[in-house]
């Protein structure tokens, strides 16, 4: 995988009468800053997370979506989707986020990062978009984008190459992963051998497939 950062994202805090933080505030609507800043397990430094219960943990502290995904929705949409759209802190260009395996590991600028999960689209995102039925479409287009966890804190900017320096023999991506979640429930077996699974997720995966 040969790629760079397009953009780096942060968002400020907003009201809004779809978030789903505390008094309707969120972070979600990113945009692209100049600056080099600092990931680390607490997240991006500058950027506001509405909802600490079901954002912003270490294994979720960077996300980060293709550009040439987000071509696909702004054409299937008809409309610009600029960097920070997705919510995304980082916008990656030639990386197959989407074909990225379970616990590969990227080094951008001074950081080392590591894939953990994909993440789930939910209503504020479809509220942000004013899509009500986003949830589903973007299930069946299957662009998750990656959660990212950090394993050595750095700076990162715009144009730094990613480059992937360890990729896990188990084969399970990124992609598989979402689909095993929502629809796909045959594939949940598969993901047992990614054990860079955030632990929460590994014990759903054995609940449901009776290991």
């Amino acid at each position: 995988m040969a790629g760079r950062v397009l953009s780096v994202n942060l968002g400020t805090r907003k009201i809004t009468d779809y978030a789903d933080g505390p008094g309707g505030q969120t972070g979600i609507d990113k945009l692209p800053t100049s600056d080099r800043v600092t990931v680390s397990d607490a997240g991006v430094d500058g950027d506001y997370i509405g909802n600490r219960r079901v954002h912003g943990s270490p294994d979720q502290a960077v996300y980060a979506y293709a550009v040439e995904d987000a071509h696909w929705w702004a054409a299937e949409l008809g409309r610009e989707l600029g960097a920070g759209a997705f919510g995304e802190n980082l916008t990656t260009l030639g990386v197959d986020v989407t074909g990225a395996v379970i616990g590969e590991r990227w080094t951008i600028g001074s950081a080392v990062v590591q894939v953990t999960y994909p993440r789930q689209p939910c209503q504020t995102f479809a509220g942000f978009w004013s899509v009500p039925d986003l949830v589903k479409r973007f299930v069946q287009h299957g662009a998750p984008g990656a959660y990212l966890r950090v394993l050595t804190p750095g700076e990162i900017g715009a144009d730094d190459p990613v480059e992937v320096v360890h990729r896990p023999d188990h084969g399970v991506t990124l992609g598989e992963t979402f689909r095993a979640f929502n629809g796909e429930p045959g594939l949940l077996p598969n993901l047992l051998a990614a054990t860079d699974l955030p632990e929460p997720l590994l014990a759903k995966v054995r609940r449901r497939v009776g290991a």
